[in-house]
């Protein structure tokens, strides 16, 4: 039976960094994968006559299953072996690209991002926790830091990757690319991670986990389907109610384990639950611009896929430069002041963006997406990292993962918030005069749609009015992200504690580097 390793048992094996390099290409798979899909909607839209609302199950299929299952995978992986469950989720996600490659149906494509989103639960918080068995404390934070940067340069490689395939090859190429490199990340993981566990970890809890999954699925499930159903419609009223009871049901029964699975206690501490909260507001607007952007993008400015993963390249250079400049700045000002100042610098591009008009050429969009990008890199890494600050050293791990699921869960509801309040608006705009029903309800699906019917109608009126409409309602999005950015840094500004040091010696790598490497779960 596999035991737990002392870092400074292997730290000085010479294999360790071609392990880390296992590590680096299962991390790289996932960071690409987050993004490559957004580029491809719009071309599976056209293909696939997928909806607006199925093309956010298309995206949060993944993200709502990621989030649920990470922190039992994370404990799986300390009962059963850190790098045998990481092979298995390698595994999963590898079987789950090959579906999603083949699939010819919407709802397939759905099941194998849901599969996929199995996988990446099982590899994000086990390809971090086997890292100390492998390097002491002088060499831990290089690795973070490497393994940190292949799941960061993923994000700005998944536009462009994906766009240069959907220009060479057919949509199912955005999934088939995971194959090889989920592959790699296999064999290297076999070849050259060693075994580690902890038997004495808490238990997964099934039932929690069931209330997580189907709580949060009933409530993305509601949102997504209002705008067509209407909010006061039986069935999302329904699934609101199954959401609130099964979320509360989860509160308090992991607020009654004496080993709870997520620690709900962890949000009693003011500089955690406010820090959370600004990192969980960040990714709710990064996932939800993540998803409106590429149908500008390509379907009114009229980029094909490659130029509009190379558009979106500002806000991930502004998100890479912000991010790495943050540790000084937070150094020099307090990490109170640069969160509240990324959070105002976020709101402000958002604000900007939501003027952007049908006329506007990209050189606006790119100037709104730059300054977006440093909003987000100046707000997340100090937010995250004062987040575990907040809590004592011997609960970096649990404080870790419940952010890393908050994380999740803001994505989440991101896409399907701000994709409703887009699809609502683009539907109740668009001028459908003179068409038949079934081809304005078609129309009436996604800008996308509305394209190609206009373009099997030969309405020119029609592209007009599609092109308005969606930026009219992209407009609306980034003015409520713009409004909530803005109130979240008053709130920071006004409640947020400057990250404590008192923990740290030198020599100590910060709490968020000693969350990521401390054992997921615990």
């Amino acid at each position: 039976m596999a035991t737990v390793t002392r870092p400074e048992e292997t730290h000085q094996n010479p294999r360790r960094w071609w392990a880390l390099g296992a590590l680096v290409a299962s991390m790289l798979v996932l960071g690409f994968d987050t993004t490559i899909l957004n580029v491809a909607l719009p071309t599976m839209a056209g293909e696939l006559g997928a909806t607006t609302s199925q093309q956010q199950w298309m995206a949060d299929a993944y993200v709502i299953v990621f989030a649920s299952l990470m922190l039992p995978a994370g404990l799986l992986g300390d009962r059963f072996g850190r790098r045998r469950m990481l092979v298995v989720g390698l595994l999963i996600f590898l079987a789950g690209s090959v579906m999603g490659s083949l699939a010819g149906d919407v709802h397939w494509v759905i099941a194998a991002r849901a599969a996929m989103g199995v996988g990446a639960a099982l590899v994000m918080p086990l390809a971090m926790s086997v890292l100390p068995s492998l390097f002491g404390p002088s060499e831990r934070t290089r690795a973070v830091g490497i393994v940190s940067a292949a799941s960061a340069l993923g994000l700005p490689l998944g536009p462009i990757i994906g766009g240069f395939l959907l220009n060479h090859f057919w949509w199912g190429s955005v999934f088939l690319i995971n194959v090889p490199m989920a592959a790699i990340g296999v064999a290297a993981c076999v070849l050259l991670l060693p075994e580690t566990s902890d038997p004495a970890s808490p238990t997964v809890d099934v039932l929690s986990t069931a209330l997580t999954a189907i709580g949060l699925g009933a409530l993305v499930y509601a949102i997504i389907e209002a705008p067509d159903r209407g909010w006061g419609d039986p069935l999302v009223l329904a699934l609101f109610a199954v959401a609130v009871v099964l979320v509360t049901a989860l509160v308090l029964r992991e607020r009654r384990a004496q080993r709870p699975m997520l620690d709900m206690e962890l949000l009693t501490h003011r500089g955690f639950l406010l820090n959370t909260l600004a990192a969980t507001l960040v990714m709710f607007v990064l996932s939800g611009l993540m998803f409106v952007l590429p149908p500008y993008l390509q379907a009114v400015l009229g980029n094909d896929a490659f130029g509009t993963g190379l558009r979106l390249l500002p806000m991930m250079g502004g998100l890479i430069v912000a991010a790495r400049a943050a540790q000084p700045v937070v150094a020099r000002f307090g990490a109170r002041a640069v969160v509240a100042a990324g959070l105002v610098v976020l709101a402000f591009a958002a604000l900007l963006g939501s003027r952007t008009s049908v006329s506007d050429g990209y050189g606006f969009t790119a100037l709104w997406l730059s300054i977006a990008g440093l909003g987000f890199g100046f707000s997340v890494v100090p937010s995250m990292d004062g987040a575990l600050g907040a809590l004592p050293a011997n609960r970096a791990g649990s404080g870790s993962g419940l952010l890393m699921t908050t994380r999740q869960v803001g994505g989440a509801i991101g896409i399907a918030l701000l994709g409703s309040l887009l699809a609502s608006t683009f539907r109740d705009r668009l001028d459908v005069t003179g068409l038949p029903a079934p081809l304005g309800h078609t129309a009436g699906e996604s800008v996308v749609a509305a394209h190609l019917v206009a373009e099997k109608a030969g309405s020119a009126r029609l592209v007009a009015s599609a092109d308005a409409s969606y930026v009219h309602g992209m407009g609306l999005v980034l003015l409520v992200c713009g409004i909530a950015a803005l109130a979240t840094a008053l709130l920071a500004a006004a409640l947020l504690p400057n990250t404590p040091t008192e923990r740290r010696t030198e020599g100590d790598e910060s709490p968020a580097v000693a969350a990521a490497t401390a054992d997921a779960g615990q």
